[in-house]
Order: structure tokens, then C-alpha cells, then sequence
């Protein structure tokens, strides 16, 4: 089964309705707030997730059971991309954009956070929240 198929498709168009919606807040809370860089970044995950796990459930990788270990490892995979991603972002975004300013540097973090965030999820949706669903629906 190749990685790249309709479902990273679907995904995307998933990614979209949530990066609009959540990088939408949590640009706003960060820059019109001041809202810290990681409470501004966990909002947009808390809200997008919400609404990535009902497109990606039913819309993106067809599953139709409902399980509390589905609705855990879907949580466990956000809380691991989330984190992987934006404790990537921000010392590698420093050091790279060391001569700009802190606001420059933590924007450019937020946005290369999200591009992390969307690879590490979308494989931990794919190879483990909804696999073995999918599998024993065939």
C-alpha cells in the first residue's frame, strides 16, 4: 500500500479546513494577544484536532466503529506530532533566524511547526490510529 494515495489526498483537504480555522487562532492569539508562543500553538491544536479526528475518521480513512482506544491513540498521536514538531521548530528556527528579532523567530517557528506537525501526524493517523480499523473492514 503505497503512502501517497487518495487518503493523503483526503488528508490534505482536511488539513486545510484545520490549518485555516486552527493557524487562524493561533496566529491571532499570538500576535494580537500576545498569547505565548506555546499556548498560542497548543489552541490550534486542541480546536483542529477536534475537528481532524471526525473528517479523518468518517471522510478520510472511512472508519465506521468508534472505540476508546481509537479516540486514545488518536490523542497520544496529536500529543507526539504536536510535540516532536513544535520542539523541533522553535530551537531550529533560533538558530537559523538567530540575527532577527524574537517575534520574527517565533512566527517562523509557528509556521515550520504546522509543516512538521502535518507529516508526523498524518503517518501516525495512517499507520496507527486508523490502520488496523481500515484492515479489518476489507
Amino acid at each position: 500500500m503505497p503512502i501517497i494515495d487518495k487518503t493523503f489526498f483526503k488528508f490534505i483537504i482536511v488539513g486545510v479546513i484545520n490549518t485555516v480555522v486552527g493557524s487562524g487562532l493561533m496566529f491571532i492569539l499570538y500576535n494580537l494577544f500576545n498569547v505565548d508562543y506555546w499556548l498560542a500553538s497548543a489552541a490550534n491544536y486542541i480546536v483542529g484536532s477536534i475537528v481532524s479526528f471526525f473528517l479523518n475518521k468518517y471522510f478520510t480513512f472511512a472508519v465506521k466503529e468508534w472505540t476508546l482506544s481509537m479516540v486514545i491513540a488518536f490523542v497520544v498521536n496529536i500529543a507526539v506530532a504536536y510535540f516532536t514538531a513544535y520542539g523541533l521548530a522553535k530551537p531550529v528556527m533560533n538558530y537559523l533566524l538567530r540575527h532577527n528579532p524574537l517575534k520574527i523567530r517565533e512566527n517562523a517557528a509557528l509556521f515550520t511547526g504546522m509543516c512538521f506537525f502535518t507529516g508526523i501526524n498524518y503517518m501516525g493517523q495512517r499507520l496507527v490510529v486508523f490502520k488496523a480499523r481500515r484492515n479489518s473492514e476489507k
